[in-house]
């Protein structure tokens, strides 16, 4: 049978935590952290406003190329994360854009895989303006 248990707290902490430290990583732009976070797998997706990364070799170099200066990410909106059992999760990210009425959203999904820990394998960032503002 397999465990699907819904946000046992230690897991989701532990989720929690290294969204944190990749969130850091990008503020920071810490490669390293950067590319641990993710699955090294050609099968690694990530969706974001100017790239389309299939596969972490790609991912990769949209990261070293991207040019220094401050993300786009403004304040919280907010953050939902949910896991099923010890080894899957989805984070959910809206936040505001900054400098533009728009927001953003970010999603990842997470494997803990047995040699590796918790990877990102799937992750999308994108932004709207149907959605109003928080004020």
């Amino acid at each position: 049978m397999i465990d699907v248990t819904v946000n046992a707290p230690e897991v989701v902490a532990e989720v929690r935590a290294l969204f944190e430290r990749y969130e850091q990583a990008l503020i920071d732009r810490d490669i390293d952290v950067l590319d641990a976070t993710f699955w090294d797998s050609p099968h690694t997706v990530r969706y974001a406003l100017h790239e389309h990364g299939y596969g972490f070799a790609a991912i990769h170099a949209h990261r070293v190329a991207r040019p220094p200066g401050p993300g786009f990410k403004g304040g919280r909106i907010r953050l939902e994360i949910l896991t099923l059992g010890r080894d899957l999760a989805t984070v959910n990210l809206e936040f505001e854009v900054r400098g533009r009425d728009l927001v953003g959203r970010q999603s990842q999904t997470w494997v803990r895989f047995p040699e590796l820990g918790w990877k990102v394998v799937a992750a999308h960032v994108s932004t709207t303006s149907e959605l109003p503002r928080p004020r």
